[in-house]
């Protein structure tokens, strides 16, 4: 029994898990699953498992930030997981990226404490390559609107530099921003995982919003079609990718 997830190789025989940082998102999830289960949360980890076309997959809510994502990854490669797909939101640092497009995010600006207390700052955060072409290939297929490149993993929401800091990497060319993408990059790579990161853009970058849809109603139902077609886009690569390792 893994001390913090609270999950044990018994009670799972999933290789792949879907990692969404906020728990109430782990019920959202199991409803794209067959014969779902839950299976407890303990502080910011819920855990569930079901079934895509005939495939285990394990959702775990990994709360927020670098700290609590690194332990999730940990604990899971102890029970089995070996594939990790991050649901996750994010805000913005591009004009052309609208409400509710998903980035696929092939590598990751590790500007988070977590990523640097693993491997010094010059290691490079990077997806799966073959797990990102994937789900870029399937997003095609899906006709889900989908932008793939870099994002920044931060700590810090409310510092008196974080105008600056956006504007910053917007300037480099960094699609968005989260606070766990590096860290699931960098400690599942160290570990011998593959990981992937899908990132439903929530927030928009400054001044980019059209005022057709300027209103929260709309908003809200953009951002939810966003999370269905990234949940929908991982599950099918997942599946696809299940197919592959049994020829």
């Amino acid at each position: 029994m893994q001390p913090h997830i609270r999950l044990s190789k018994s009670m799972t025989r999933a290789k792949y898990a879907l990692l969404p940082g906020d728990p109430e998102r782990v019920d959202r999830i199991v409803r794209f699953l067959d014969n779902p289960e839950m299976l407890g949360q303990n502080r910011e980890f819920r855990a569930a498992r079901g079934e895509y076309k005939g495939v285990e997959i394990l959702v775990l809510s990994t709360g927020i930030g670098g700290p609590s994502t690194a332990i999730a990854v940990e604990e899971l490669r102890q029970i089995g997981i070996d594939t990790l797909i991050r649901i996750g939101s994010c805000g913005a640092l591009q004009d052309t990226l609208s409400l509710g497009e998903v980035i696929i995010a092939h590598g990751a600006v590790a500007d988070d404490g977590t990523s640097k207390t693993y491997a010094p700052a010059s290691y490079p955060a990077c997806a799966d390559p073959q797990l990102t072409a994937t789900l870029m290939q399937l997003a095609l297929q899906m006709n889900i609107p989908v932008r793939c490149g870099l994002v920044r993993s931060h700590d810090s929401f409310y510092t008196d530099r974080e105008a600056d800091l956006d504007a910053e990497w917007s300037a480099r060319g960094i699609l968005g921003a989260d606070m766990e993408t590096a860290a699931l990059m960098v400690v599942g790579a160290l570990r011998g995982l593959r990981t992937a990161s899908l990132l439903n853009v929530v927030v928009a970058h400054n001044g980019c919003l059209d005022s057709s849809i300027n209103n929260y109603v709309q908003q809200e139902t953009l951002c939810q079609q966003g999370e269905v077609h990234q949940i929908s886009l991982a599950l099918q690569a997942i599946y696809f990718d299940s197919q592959q390792g049994e020829q």
